[in-house]
């Protein structure tokens, strides 16, 4: 069940704590290529199954920034926000792509909260991202997400 924070205040409460983790998500060959016609990337190790097999992988992996596309979709399975007027996703620090993610690959997403600020009403967060790949001891990244958070008064 998602966390649910309304305010400034909540969102402090939680900092130096993990806030949860995702549903596992599958990636599918489907999802690869259309994130490939999506972003006009038809690399040959993400959508040619065939060449794919003799490649360094053994098989597709998925583009980094199609797990990447995924965190809004997770993260809403993590923390909902009551009391919202509106929430920008203002920028990644310290993005690494650490492991390939092969077609059929379950992805959870886990945070932490690092830090909050309170920008004359608007909450930024800061929030340790943790793309897990099931079975595998090494994420496919790890970033820190910076979301603004508008809160009703």
């Amino acid at each position: 069940m998602a966390l649910e924070i309304g305010s400034f205040e909540e969102f402090a409460s939680y900092i130096g704590k993990d806030l949860g983790e995702s549903e596992p998500l599958e990636i599918t060959q489907e999802q690869i290529n259309k994130f490939a016609d999506a972003t006009l990337d038809h690399q040959w190790i993400h959508v040619d199954e065939e060449k794919a097999k003799e490649g360094p992988f053994g098989q597709t992996i998925a583009h980094g920034y199609l797990t990447l596309s995924l965190v809004p979709y997770m993260w809403e399975q993590i923390l909902k926000a009551k009391n919202l007027k509106m929430m920008v996703n203002y920028g990644l620090n310290n993005l690494k792509f650490n492991q390939p993610v092969a077609v059929g690959s379950k992805l959870i997403l886990k945070a932490h909260l690092e830090n909050v600020t309170n920008l004359r009403g608007i909450t930024k967060a800061e929030i340790g991202a943790r793309m897990e790949i099931v079975g595998n001891k090494k994420p496919a990244y790890t970033s820190t997400m910076i979301l603004l958070y508008h809160f009703e008064s």
